[in-house]
Protein backbone atom coordinates (compact mmCIF):
# COMPACT_ATOMS: atom_id res chain seq x y z
CA UNK A 1 0.00 0.00 0.00
CA UNK A 2 1.39 3.57 -0.77
CA UNK A 3 2.54 5.58 2.12
CA UNK A 4 -0.93 8.09 2.58
CA UNK A 5 0.21 11.57 2.15
CA UNK A 6 -2.98 12.32 4.51
CA UNK A 7 -2.92 13.22 8.01
CA UNK A 8 -6.62 12.36 9.78
CA UNK A 9 -7.65 15.04 12.11
CA UNK A 10 -11.25 13.79 13.81
CA UNK A 11 -13.54 16.24 15.39
CA UNK A 12 -16.65 14.45 17.26
CA UNK A 13 -18.68 16.91 18.04
CA UNK A 14 -22.06 14.27 18.39
CA UNK A 15 -21.73 13.41 22.31
CA UNK A 16 -23.64 10.09 21.86
CA UNK A 17 -20.94 8.81 19.19
CA UNK A 18 -18.31 6.62 19.70
CA UNK A 19 -15.35 5.56 17.71
CA UNK A 20 -11.75 4.38 17.89
CA UNK A 21 -9.40 7.14 15.47
CA UNK A 22 -7.30 3.69 13.98
CA UNK A 23 -10.55 2.29 12.26
CA UNK A 24 -10.80 5.96 10.53
CA UNK A 25 -6.75 5.36 9.65
CA UNK A 26 -7.60 1.83 8.04
CA UNK A 27 -10.70 3.38 6.34
CA UNK A 28 -8.70 6.15 4.65
CA UNK A 29 -5.62 4.26 4.21
CA UNK A 30 -7.70 1.86 2.17
CA UNK A 31 -9.45 4.66 0.23
CA UNK A 32 -6.02 6.50 -0.29
CA UNK A 33 -4.57 3.19 -2.06
CA UNK A 34 -7.36 2.61 -4.25
CA UNK A 35 -7.01 5.77 -5.58
CA UNK A 36 -3.55 6.92 -5.12
CA UNK A 37 -3.60 9.11 -7.98
CA UNK A 38 -6.14 11.71 -5.69
CA UNK A 39 -3.17 14.40 -5.36
CA UNK A 40 -4.43 15.41 -1.88
CA UNK A 41 -2.08 15.68 0.79
CA UNK A 42 -2.02 17.48 4.10
CA UNK A 43 -4.23 17.22 6.68
CA UNK A 44 -7.57 15.98 6.06
CA UNK A 45 -10.60 16.96 8.91
CA UNK A 46 -13.35 14.96 9.53
CA UNK A 47 -16.32 16.59 11.47
CA UNK A 48 -19.07 14.36 13.63
CA UNK A 49 -21.80 16.80 13.80
CA UNK A 50 -25.87 16.66 14.78
CA UNK A 51 -28.40 17.56 12.15
CA UNK A 52 -28.74 21.69 13.90
CA UNK A 53 -25.15 22.28 13.17
CA UNK A 54 -24.28 20.49 9.77
CA UNK A 55 -27.67 22.65 8.76
CA UNK A 56 -26.08 25.71 9.90
CA UNK A 57 -23.11 24.62 8.31
CA UNK A 58 -25.31 24.15 4.55
CA UNK A 59 -27.34 27.48 5.58
CA UNK A 60 -23.84 29.81 6.24
CA UNK A 61 -21.69 28.05 3.02
CA UNK A 62 -24.71 26.97 0.58
CA UNK A 63 -27.12 29.41 1.32
CA UNK A 64 -29.34 26.27 1.92
CA UNK A 65 -30.72 25.88 6.04
CA UNK A 66 -31.94 22.00 5.94
CA UNK A 67 -30.76 19.03 7.05
CA UNK A 68 -28.15 17.34 4.71
CA UNK A 69 -26.10 14.21 5.45
CA UNK A 70 -22.57 15.59 4.21
CA UNK A 71 -20.89 18.90 3.47
CA UNK A 72 -17.23 18.31 2.08
CA UNK A 73 -14.74 21.59 1.42
CA UNK A 74 -11.95 21.22 -0.18
CA UNK A 75 -8.51 21.69 1.10
CA UNK A 76 -5.56 24.64 0.21
CA UNK A 77 -2.82 22.04 -0.53
CA UNK A 78 -0.59 25.41 -0.29
CA UNK A 79 -1.84 25.35 3.07
CA UNK A 80 -1.04 21.79 4.29
CA UNK A 81 -5.21 21.15 3.76
CA UNK A 82 -6.63 18.18 2.33
CA UNK A 83 -10.22 18.98 2.96
CA UNK A 84 -12.81 18.93 5.08
CA UNK A 85 -15.37 16.38 5.42
CA UNK A 86 -18.34 17.30 7.70
CA UNK A 87 -21.05 14.33 8.44
CA UNK A 88 -24.56 14.63 10.45
CA UNK A 89 -24.17 11.57 12.84
CA UNK A 90 -28.21 12.42 13.38
CA UNK A 91 -28.30 11.55 9.80
CA UNK A 92 -27.20 8.88 9.85
CA UNK A 93 -28.82 7.19 12.48
CA UNK A 94 -32.58 8.06 11.13
CA UNK A 95 -31.58 6.96 8.00
CA UNK A 96 -30.26 3.85 9.03
CA UNK A 97 -33.41 3.20 10.83
CA UNK A 98 -35.43 4.24 7.86
CA UNK A 99 -33.69 1.65 5.43
CA UNK A 100 -32.94 -0.80 7.62
CA UNK A 101 -29.35 -0.44 7.64
CA UNK A 102 -26.70 -0.82 10.06
CA UNK A 103 -25.67 2.83 11.73
CA UNK A 104 -21.57 2.13 11.33
CA UNK A 105 -22.33 1.36 7.14
CA UNK A 106 -24.00 3.97 7.07
CA UNK A 107 -21.97 7.09 8.69
CA UNK A 108 -19.21 4.52 6.94
CA UNK A 109 -21.34 5.40 3.77
CA UNK A 110 -20.95 9.23 4.36
CA UNK A 111 -17.01 9.44 4.61
CA UNK A 112 -17.41 8.03 1.31
CA UNK A 113 -19.40 9.96 0.07
CA UNK A 114 -17.41 13.15 1.40
CA UNK A 115 -13.75 11.48 0.36
CA UNK A 116 -15.31 10.90 -3.51
CA UNK A 117 -15.78 15.03 -3.70
CA UNK A 118 -12.57 15.82 -2.78
CA UNK A 119 -11.19 13.24 -4.99
CA UNK A 120 -13.27 14.93 -7.88
CA UNK A 121 -16.54 13.26 -7.88
CA UNK A 122 -19.61 15.14 -8.23
CA UNK A 123 -23.10 14.91 -8.31
CA UNK A 124 -24.81 17.57 -9.60
CA UNK A 125 -26.05 16.76 -12.52
CA UNK A 126 -27.64 13.00 -13.24
CA UNK A 127 -24.67 11.39 -15.31
CA UNK A 128 -22.34 12.53 -12.40
CA UNK A 129 -24.68 11.15 -10.35
CA UNK A 130 -24.71 7.93 -11.62
CA UNK A 131 -20.60 7.82 -11.36
CA UNK A 132 -20.96 9.06 -8.07
CA UNK A 133 -23.71 6.11 -6.88
CA UNK A 134 -21.16 3.84 -8.52
CA UNK A 135 -17.66 4.68 -7.10
CA UNK A 136 -19.77 4.71 -3.78
CA UNK A 137 -21.15 0.96 -4.48
CA UNK A 138 -17.79 -0.37 -5.77
CA UNK A 139 -15.90 1.72 -2.44
CA UNK A 140 -18.25 0.46 0.26
CA UNK A 141 -18.23 -3.32 -1.29
CA UNK A 142 -14.34 -3.46 -1.15
CA UNK A 143 -14.83 -1.75 2.54
CA UNK A 144 -16.98 -4.21 3.62
CA UNK A 145 -15.19 -6.86 1.77
CA UNK A 146 -11.90 -6.15 4.06
CA UNK A 147 -14.01 -5.72 6.92
CA UNK A 148 -12.62 -2.05 7.24
CA UNK A 149 -15.99 -0.46 8.76
CA UNK A 150 -15.11 1.87 11.24
CA UNK A 151 -16.45 0.51 14.76
CA UNK A 152 -19.01 3.59 14.98
CA UNK A 153 -20.96 2.68 17.82
CA UNK A 154 -24.11 5.37 19.21
CA UNK A 155 -25.05 5.73 23.20
CA UNK A 156 -28.93 5.63 24.02
CA UNK A 157 -30.34 8.68 23.91
CA UNK A 158 -31.64 8.41 27.03
CA UNK A 159 -28.16 7.65 28.06
CA UNK A 160 -26.57 11.22 26.70
CA UNK A 161 -29.61 13.67 27.83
Amino acid sequence: MPDNPIRLESNNRFERLDFANESLVVLFDHLHSSRPDHGLAGELSLAFLGDAELASIHADFLADPTPTDVITFPGEAAEGLAGEICVSVERAEMEAVARDELFARELTLYLVHGWLHLVGFDDMEDADRLLMREAERESMGAIEKAGLIPDFRLAPKSLAE
